[in-house]
């Protein structure tokens, strides 16, 4: 059977329906962030429980991608991530009609349940279909519709609110992700490296202890747990800072300085060039550093630095997560879902963790705690880093890298 290789038809009809699905499930989860300084005004509650509306969902969905991802490797890659993408297109038409800030947060606890679907199958999905050759690039379009969608999704949520109410713009990205998730059907092949296997709970905890034992795949689920820890905290507060004095930004005006993440889209596709070429760890290097100096460009008061700054995070930021985690994959002897799964729960407990911890920090030390508590995150990223390179030296397995 011929692995999905790039100039073929294959390779556009599978990488388009992944960037779909990476559309719908990051548009629907990121779609409250924008409204935090809302929700929080609108319902009298704190910046760090606002954050409540994101970061309920991320930590569902950390504990979801492990199931997620032990039943794929039973029950198939396509038919978990149509459930997944219909569901939470379903339930974002449902915010809509929320009475209040409790009902809010238990239809983004639900979300972040099937939110799971998508990113713990797909990364799996293109680790058994894609040629060894065409992967980086793979993966780095799938990332792409990932930020694409979350750019979206804010875009859509933040202009609306203006324009009209946040509950019209839960309707229209229900409705728009419904329509996208009919295509994803329609265009995503079938699955023809996956070998399916009696759902056994036992032995899948036995293959994720194997993989927690694995010290290399543990430095990659701390480098997604970092890495997103501190963006995920630069987005949920910088929208604070912006709506106050001197800036007094409107929540269209900040809901549009997300489409930044089209920077992010590129270089997550870049990246994954870059390291078929050039090798991961050099790359995720030159990540980390970039996001640093992105992070260190915020502090000052002016606005076109802060808005620079944030550009060269957001670079810095998918392109190493796209080399990140799609090093999962290559990493893992077996049960590759699995082990993209427990990376993806590192990530999405960085969010839900750090966003809160940023938000405590916002609160306390205004913006310069804030973004030193992103630098200090970024800084262990890059150990975690150095210590998978001293790893591979100690194996002898640099022409690995």
């Amino acid at each position: 059977m011929d692995y999905i290789k790039k100039g073929t038809k294959a390779f556009t009809m599978t990488n388009i329906a992944l960037f779909s699905a990476g559309f719908i499930t990051f548009a629907n989860l990121y779609v409250t962030q924008p409204l935090l300084p809302q929700f929080s005004k609108d319902y009298n509650v704190s910046p760090a429980t606002a954050s409540l509306s994101l970061s309920a969902a991320t930590s569902v969905l950390a504990f979801s991608l492990i199931l997620f991802g032990s039943l794929s490797e039973a029950w198939g890659r396509k038919k978990l991530m149509t459930i997944s993408i219909f569901a939470a297109s379903f339930l974002t038409f449902a915010l809509a009609f929320a009475p209040n800030f409790e009902a809010i947060l238990v239809l983004r606890i639900l979300q972040g349940f099937v939110f799971a679907g998508v990113p713990a199958i797909a990364m799996a999905y293109l680790g058994e279909e894609m040629d060894p050759t065409s992967f980086g690039a793979a993966m780095g379009l799938y990332i792409s519709g990932n930020a694409v969608g979350g750019l979206s999704g804010r875009i859509i949520i933040g202009t609306m609110s203006d324009l009209y109410s946040w509950q019209i713009g839960m309707i229209v990205l229900g409705v728009l992700s419904i329509i996208i998730s009919c295509y994803f059907v329609w265009a995503l092949p079938e699955s023809k490296h996956f070998n399916p296997r009696p759902l056994q709970f036992k032995l899948l905890s036995k293959t994720l202890f194997q993989h927690i034992k694995n010290k290399k795949l543990v430095l990659l689920f701390g480098i997604g747990f970092t890495l997103m820890g501190s963006f995920v905290t630069m987005y949920n507060y910088i929208g604070f800072k912006l709506v106050e004095p001197p800036y007094l930004l409107s929540m269209t005006i900040i809901s549009w300085l997300f489409i930044v993440y089209l920077v992010g889209s590129w270089s997550s596709a870049w990246f994954g060039s870059l390291s078929d070429t050039y090798g991961r760890q050099k790359v995720l290097y030159s990540g980390i550093l970039i996001m640093l100096t992105g992070a260190l460009l915020t502090f000052p008061v002016s606005l076109t630095l802060k808005i620079i700054g944030l550009i060269i995070f957001t670079f810095g930021f998918f392109g190493s997560h796209s080399i990140a985690s799609g090093w999962v994959s290559q990493l893992a002897e077996s049960d590759k879902a699995q082990a993209s799964s427990l990376y993806l729960f590192a990530y999405y407990m960085g969010s839900s963790i750090g966003g809160t911890i940023g938000g405590l920090f916002w609160s306390k030390y205004g913006w310069i705690g804030t973004v030193t508590f992103m630098v200090s995150s970024l800084l262990i990223t890059l150990i975690f880093a150095v210590l998978i390179h001293y790893l591979y030296l100690n194996n002898k397995k640099m022409q690995d890298i």
